[in-house]
């Protein structure tokens, strides 16, 4: 048995466990993450939420997904049918790949390539053109709105996302996550951590993640009070839950950015407790935790006041950042804080 992994055929048995492995924690930790956000966004408003389908109402995430796929696929008239169904699986499948070079403990990866954050920032770039297609296949006003708002914001705070992760690479030598990990891998736990030294830039990654996956405050594409519902407005039944799960992916996603660019990954904050996959999970509810937290209290921004703050204050800080850090790795300023080569390569 064991030489049959060996093979060719062996290695595409076990690419396809990893991939479905990968995909079946991505999808069933969705379910969770829809109910923990209505969840914490009703105990802001001193509300009960969910809890009528299944215990507590855990099954309520589960109901609502049968609910979608067994209605009716309603295209409007003068859409254009090809690329109205395109669009939602497009938003979904970007969303999904972008998983396969994301570790969740030391070798836990189906594709541990140099270039991961290169990899990772193209999926999420492509991610609008679904949007895109969707607001300009509908044939409406609204839509076409809602998919121009989603790729002016996109574009604008990917600036920044790029330049902060830059002052990271920086830092390790490396644009793998692995390696990102390893090098924050240090004597004092928490403290050896990137927050620390890049301590400005956590603050503005998590903000650039909100609006990078039109997420509240951010949420212009999508914006009730204006455009009834953006480039989603035509969509209904599966099409509809493919758009809501590629999102929900993303910001998980970007959750788990945050825990392997800033907050160690899967090591553990306390000295002499082991590492492992737990704490990498862990960290990504809490940091799942505040995007909720911040939908429910943070009162949506104007257009205008989005833009301003990606181009005039996010894009000048961070690249003033890159060019600090630069400095700082080079002359091995706060005794080595930002230059780790020698654990990232």
């Amino acid at each position: 048995m064991a030489e049959f992994f060996t093979t060719p055929l062996g290695t595409l048995v076990i690419i396809l466990a990893q991939c479905l492995a990968v995909l079946g924690f991505v999808m069933v930790s969705l379910l969770f993450l829809v109910y923990g956000d209505r969840k914490i966004w009703a105990a802001v408003q001193m509300r009960r939420g969910p809890n009528v389908v299944g215990a507590f109402g855990l099954l309520q995430s589960v109901a609502d997904a049968l609910k979608y796929v067994v209605k009716e696929v309603v295209i409007p008239a003068g859409a254009d049918r090809t690329v109205f169904m395109l669009a939602p699986m497009t938003s979904f499948v970007l969303a999904v790949i972008a998983w396969a070079v994301i570790p969740f403990n030391d070798g836990w990866v189906i594709s541990d390539i140099n270039v991961a954050i290169l990899y990772v920032f193209a999926m999420s770039s492509l991610e609008v053109y679904g949007v895109i297609m969707g607001g300009w296949a509908s044939n409406s006003k609204y839509p076409f709105l809602g998919s121009l708002r989603s790729a002016a914001q996109m574009i604008s705070y990917e600036v920044s996302i790029g330049l902060i992760i830059i002052g990271v690479i920086i830092s390790t030598g490396s644009m793998n996550f692995g390696d990102i990990v390893q090098a924050q891998d240090g004597a004092f736990g928490f403290f050896s951590w990137y927050w620390l030294p890049h301590f400005p830039m956590v603050f503005l990654f998590f903000i650039s993640c909100l609006a990078e996956t039109n997420r509240p405050p951010f949420d212009l594409p999508e914006a009730e009070s204006e455009l009834v519902a953006g480039y989603q407005v035509e969509y209904s039944a599966t099409p509809f839950l493919l758009f809501m799960a590629g999102e929900y992916i993303a910001i998980f996603l970007m959750c788990a950015l945050t825990s392997l660019l800033f907050f160690g990954g899967w090591l553990s904050p306390i000295p002499g407790l082991p590492d492992g996959v737990l704490w990498m999970v862990a960290k990504m509810a809490f940091f799942f935790f505040i995007f909720a937290m911040v939908k429910a209290i943070v009162p949506r921004y104007r257009y205008d006041q989005l833009m301003r703050l990606g181009w005039k204050v996010f894009l000048p800080f961070s690249l003033a950042w890159v060019v600090f850090v630069a400095f700082a790795a080079k002359f091995g300023w706060f005794f080595g804080a930002f230059a780790r080569w020698s654990t990232g390569g």
